[in-house]
Formats: structure tokens, C-alpha cells, sequence
């Protein structure tokens, strides 16, 4: 007999929406429709648990969703440690954050709760800074996307730059020199000097964008950075022609293929946003044509970047133009540094609420469109952790038992052969068999019960 839905299609959509996002992940597998779903971006937006920003403080993580109601919610990811280690800036890549610490960085997808850190390379870089994640989109690995990030040091005292990728599938480091450049900026091929006006990198077909401009000329343009080819170029213009330094200029990605860019006047505080016209194709920038897609002045909107010296300084933002009026939702930060939501409905700013949840000053802010996108490495850590376990119940015989402080016990009876081991997630079934051995101080042959703790990172 045929396999027929029992439910409506919408009944079930509307149950999977209050799935968890874990579990969700699996559940890929039950069939192609319900895997299409969950690549659709309209579902993920309804999801019951989906967040619009991300804004992180010295000491806590906070997530901010709009259903419709704005409601603030404090996130607890493993992994990501505040206030041990304090985020320095904060990076959106499609459903991936990009957390830069004092020293190394952690990216993580809050709505997994999953995380992997990427410690710094050997060497003395002094001010490494990450722009980014990308991936080669042209790698013999096509089975799988291999993630790549990008940073930026200063080499020497001087104006000698250098740039590194880290690769996540080879945890290696790749250095390569930059030409001399100054802070925050990058040469073009014909040696001219060219300024990030963010050095925040957006992620769009695997290669990083940023608004960028001479510093002879305040004409903005982007330039992009292709991780197939390793290099930097030129890719268009944009469409707000000459531009002040205080100006905001925030650059985000618009219905999963196209750009939106959001300008405000520094002086007359009116914002004014363009999107791309077509999808972006990432080798011919040439043909990029931008199209207004609101304007907003209105005396009470206040000035969106308050502290331009900081990298994090610019509102964080997202539009949609699903209902009759378009819609603008906006974050940032007011002239003391608390975090407020502004909601702009047409040309009229409907809701300006403060975050009083978010207590420290300054914190640092993104949009945040959830993603079912793993962290890179963390499937194949949590399978080589797994398979450890399991190694681990095979050394000796009988049935095992997982207590609820994380210990493991086995009901074979061997009096006085009971003892603690502790093991690490990456060691070889023959590494555990000797370490186990040499632990009990006995002989090979001799079967032993066997009581230990997984160190509290494994569980």
C-alpha cells in the first residue's frame, strides 16, 4: 500500500516550526520534502524559536526575536565562555557567527548551540583580526563546502600587512603577505590605497564583500575577496555616490542571493536603501545594477552610529517587503551606548524600544537569520566522540550504564579492580586499550570492570 500523508501539509509545517532546531538536523533524512523545508528560508523565519539580532556584552550572549512582539532572550552556548574570554567583534555569515577574542576566535551557530574555536598560529601576530567566513567554491573537495576564514595582521611597525586562511577541514594556516597599507585598508593592483569603511566581511556565494573607498576620493565602491583564487578586486560601484566618512554605510545580504545597502546622512539623518536588481554573480560585478528600495526621513529617528572609532560602531538591520508596506528593523546604539530595536513602517518609525535586559554599554550587535548549516568540523568531532564511547563499552564485557553526573558503570564484578580513567575524545582505540591497562596494572588477557568520567567538554 502506498505511503500517503495522514496530516495536511500545513499542519505539518506548523508542527515542525515548534520543533527544536537540533533535532531538525536529523530529521533532513525522513524525506525530500521535509528536507527542501527546511532549506526554505520562509520556514526557518517562522520558526517559533527563530531571532532576528544577536548582541553580545562582556558577560552574556542575548538574542532578539520579533513575534511580533520584541522579546530578548539570554542565550548559553557550550563552548563560548563569557566573561573567560571577551568577544572583540562580532561577525554575521549566513546562519555562522564569527566571534573574535583577544587571542584566536570562536564561530558558532547560536541556533545549534554548537561552536568550534580556532586557536591563533604560531608566530607573534600582534592585532590578528578576523574578517570573515568564506569557502572555495571551486575545490576538488566537492562532496562537501570547505569553510574558510580570513584575517589581516600588521606585519611589522610599519605599514607591512599580511593576510592568513584558516582552513577548517585541515585546521592549517596559510599566510600571504599584503603590499604596504595602512589600518584598515588594502592596496588595488595599481598600488592606490584602498579604506574598509567596516572590516566586517559579508558572506555572499562563498566569497566576502566590503564597502570599501580611495583614500583620495570619498566614492564608495565594494570590493570582494574570492576564496578560490585568494585574491582581492574591485567588484562594483554603488549607488550613493560621494560619501562622508561619518556617514553609515552597512552592507547585508537581501533574499539570499541579492545585495541591500542602508545609508545614513550623518547630518540630516535621512536613510535611503538600494538593492541589487538581479541575484549577484560573483565573477562579474560589471553588471550589478542597484534599485531604490525605500526612503526614510523623519525627525524623530536618531543618528545610527553614534561612536564611529569603533569597528562595531554601525547599526545592524534587515528589510522585507513581504506585506504592503515595506518594512525596516533596525539596531544600534545611542550616544551612552545602550542597544535599542527601531522599527520603521513605511516612512514613519513606529516602535523604538530599549533593550534593558542588555545591562553593559557598548555591546556588539549583528543580524542573525538562523541556519540548519552546522559549524564546520563539529559533525565529525561529535561522530569521533561517539565512536570513542563506544570503543570505550567494548573494552569490557557485561552492560554498561550512564549515570546522570556523566559516569559510566558497568555491572561486571571484579572487587577491588574498580577505578577512575580519564580519556580524551581524540585517542585511538588502541591508545584507550594500553592507557586502560596500564591504569589496572594488568596484564592483557585479564578482563577488569572499569568506572570513569568523560571529561565535562565531551558531554
Amino acid at each position: 500500500m502506498a505511503n500517503k500523508e495522514k496530516l495536511p501539509w500545513d499542519l505539518v509545517e506548523e508542527i515542525l516550526s515548534r520543533v527544536p532546531p537540533k533535532p531538525l538536523v536529523r530529521f533532513r533524512t525522513v524525506c525530500k520534502r521535509w528536507n527542501t523545508l527546511f532549506d526554505d528560508k520562509a520556514f526557518i523565519n517562522n520558526h517559533k524559536m527563530t531571532f532576528r539580532f544577536i548582541l553580545t556584552t562582556k558577560s552574556k550572549i542575548y538574542s532578539v526575536s520579533l513575534n511580533p512582539e520584541i522579546e530578548v532572550r539570554e542565550l548559553n552556548i557550550p563552548g563560548l565562555n563569557l566573561p573567560d574570554q571577551e568577544p572583540e567583534d562580532l561577525v554575521d555569515c549566513n546562519g555562522l557567527l564569527l566571534f573574535e577574542m583577544s587571542r584566536g576566535a570562536v564561530v558558532c551557530n547560536p541556533w545549534l548551540r554548537q561552536t568550534r574555536c580556532i586557536s591563533e598560529p604560531e608566530g607573534n601576530q600582534t592585532s590578528l583580526h578576523f574578517l570573515g567566513i568564506g569557502y572555495d567554491h571551486n575545490s576538488s573537495r566537492a562532496e562537501e563546502i570547505v569553510y574558510k576564514t580570513l584575517s589581516v595582521y600588521r606585519k611589522d611597525v610599519g605599514y607591512t600587512h599580511a593576510w592568513k586562511i584558516h582552513d577548517f577541514a585541515t585546521d592549517s594556516w596559510k599566510d600571504q603577505e599584503l603590499e604596504k597599507a595602512k589600518s584598515r585598508t588594502r592596496p588595488s593592483s595599481s598600488g592606490v590605497i584602498v579604506k574598509l569603511h567596516s572590516k566586517r566581511g559579508v558572506l555572499l556565494n562563498g566569497n566576502l564583500y566590503w564597502v570599501a573607498s580611495y583614500t583620495t576620493r570619498p566614492r564608495f565602491f565594494l570590493i570582494s575577496f574570492d576564496f578560490s583564487r585568494e585574491k582581492y578586486s574591485r567588484f562594483c560601484g554603488l549607488p550613493c555616490g560621494e560619501n562622508h566618512d561619518l556617514d553609515a554605510l552597512v552592507l547585508r545580504v537581501f533574499k539570499g542571493g541579492r545585495f541591500s545597502l542602508l545609508k545614513q546622512c550623518h547630518v540630516t539623518k535621512k536613510i535611503e536603501i538600494w538593492v541589487t536588481k538581479n541575484k549577484i554573480n560573483n565573477r562579474y560585478g560589471g553588471e550589478v545594477k542597484w534599485v531604490s528600495f525605500m526612503e526614510v526621513s523623519t525627525p524623530e529617528l536618531p543618528y545610527l552610529e553614534q561612536n564611529y572609532r569603533k569597528p562595531y560602531s554601525q547599526p545592524s538591520y534587515f528589510i522585507d517587503d513581504k506585506r504592503d508596506d515595506k518594512r525596516l528593523v533596525m539596531c544600534s546604539c545611542d550616544v551612552i551606548g545602550r542597544a535599542w530595536i527601531y522599527v520603521v513602517w513605511g516612512n514613519k518609525l513606529i516602535s523604538k524600544i530599549q533593550l534593558d535586559s542588555v545591562v553593559d554599554r557598548w555591546p556588539l550587535h549583528c543580524t542573525y537569520f538562523p541556519s540548519l548549516v552546522s559549524v564546520p568540523g563539529t559533525r565529525r568531532e561529535e561522530a569521533e566522540l561517539q565512536m570513542t564511547r563506544r570503543q570505550m563499552v567494548l573494552l569490557v564485557k557485561g552492560k554498561w550504564f550512564e549515570q546522570s553526573n556523566g559516569m559510566w558503570t558497568n555491572l561486571t564484578e571484579r572487587t577491588g579492580n574498580t577505578k577512575t580513567v580519564f580519556l580524551s575524545a581524540r585517542m585511538t582505540f588502541r591508545e584507550v586499550v594500553k592507557l586502560v591497562k596500564e591504569k589496572m596494572d594488568i596484564t592483557e588477557d585479564v578482563d577488569v570492570t572499569l568506572t570513569f568520567q568523560w571529561p565535562s567538554y565531551m558531554l
